[in-house]
């Protein structure tokens, strides 16, 4: 029996429900128009911005290194991250409409955690290429080849893609008994979880805590691998090489930090607190934000991306 297969059946057993009802931005026709502009500009920026990143690492050759590869591999999880959520929402905005389809409700969960999952993999397969590229530059091309690099990225991708398929046919799985209202903007698993009437909602939890055991697992790495690329670089004798080599690793803690700081805020905060207008500003911070920041974050000090991308800018302002 196939995957896909499986999942369906799993799904059909799970609820009766038809629809569910997401969170609405405001209830005043101009502001829901005000998010419709505001979403619709941060989603041209991000695709402008990770379209940009892509097409320059694809285009230049001198940008066809492991840490490059890796990065358009970022850009590509984020268009796919804030595609899953942000277009849905604006259509809601725009059309004065919360309700999104049970399969479109299990698509955007399947879709939001194979994204997420993904890019948190990425990005502890990055620390991984700085540590080698400062703390062992001998052993780079040995350690990080074209096809150990290929072989990491789909990894991450494929085990994703398992992991996404698991969590969706787990969560849509549990009988749902207390409405179709869900408080967010776009189908989230913990809210999913709340209209459950049984406590086979366990199973999902358990799930949740071991995948946190596992992201706590990468954080340690990536932390790890970066007090080690400090303690190289504040070696290096000459003030040059020092902040050349720190220049390559900030864009990547920033994003690291972005992330994980919007990630622990959405899903590790106290119930106490918990409200449905904080819990739409902390979705907005880990799935909106940081696809649209990336781009300009990895733009910041890095020199050879930014000439290719001006390249880029140039060729098809001037193509005739």
């Amino acid at each position: 029996m196939t995957m896909p297969h499986v999942l369906r059946q799993q799904m059909s057993n799970g609820s009766s429900i038809t629809q569910f009802l997401l969170l609405a931005f405001a209830d005043t026709r101009e502001l829901q128009l005000l998010h419709f502009w505001l979403f619709l500009g941060i989603y041209l920026a991000a695709l402008l911005g990770n379209g940009l990143v892509i097409t320059a690492i694809a285009c230049d050759h001198r940008l066809h290194t492991p840490m490059y590869f890796f990065l358009l591999n970022l850009s590509l999880l984020d268009l796919g991250s804030i595609s899953t959520t942000v277009p849905k929402a604006m259509a809601h905005s725009l059309w004065d409409t919360r309700a999104i389809s049970y399969t479109g409700c299990a698509a955007q969960v399947f879709l939001l955690v194979f994204f997420i999952s993904a890019e948190y993999c990425l990005l502890t397969i990055m620390a991984y290429d700085r540590y080698i590229a400062i703390c062992k530059p001998l052993h780079y091309g040995t350690l990080l080849g074209s096809r150990a690099c290929v072989h990491m990225a789909a990894a991450a991708w494929g085990s994703c893609f398992f992991y996404a398929v698991l969590h969706t046919a787990n969560t849509f799985s549990i009988p749902l008994c207390k409405g179709n209202a869900l408080d967010q903007f776009f189908c989230e698993i913990p809210q999913i979880l709340k209209l459950s009437c049984s406590h086979s909602y366990l199973r999902e939890v358990g799930l949740l805590v071991v995948s946190i055991l596992v992201v706590f697992g990468c954080f340690i790495f990536i932390v790890l691998s970066y007090v080690q690329i400090l303690w190289a670089v504040l070696r290096i004798p000459s003030e040059q090489g020092r902040h050349k080599a720190f220049s390559t690793c900030f864009p990547h803690m920033a994003v690291v930090s972005l992330f994980i700081s919007t990630i622990m805020v959405a899903y590790l905060k106290p119930p106490s607190i918990s409200s449905p207008s904080l819990d739409l500003v902390v979705a907005v911070l880990y799935s909106v934000v940081p696809p649209a920041v990336n781009p300009l974050i990895y733009s910041m000090r890095n020199q050879e991306l930014n000439d290719a991308a001006w390249k880029l800018i140039t060729a098809c302002l001037f193509l005739k």
